[in-house]
């Protein structure tokens, strides 16, 4: 029993490390509301309210549709910098994604 829940546990870590960083979009928030990743990482962004939410960049290079309750958007991002994004339903909700190239 042991090794069976062991098995289950690796299988669900190696499933998230190769799902890359999430983002829930919960109780009107973006969380995490900032993040940092390293140039080709793919970030997912899930909606968990009942109300529908968008991710749209504020440079306007991404932009979902507008995502129901478990909808998900992902975008990959290629270059360094800094995105800030919003949804464009409610834009008060806001983020940022900090890409910065890994250490040596």
């Amino acid at each position: 029993m042991k090794t069976l829940l062991f098995t289950l546990m690796l299988v669900a870590a190696q499933a998230q490390a190769e799902t890359g960083p999430a983002v829930a979009v919960e109780k009107f928030t973006f969380a995490p509301q900032e993040i940092t990743v390293t140039p080709g990482t793919t970030v997912t962004w899930t909606n968990k309210d009942e109300t529908p939410h968008t991710v749209s960049a504020s440079d306007k290079s991404y932009v979902s549709k507008a995502m129901d309750t478990q909808d998900t958007f992902t975008h990959t991002f290629v270059s360094e910098g800094d995105f800030s994004y919003f949804c464009t339903l409610h834009p008060f909700m806001t983020g940022t994604v900090h890409v910065r190239a890994a250490k040596q």
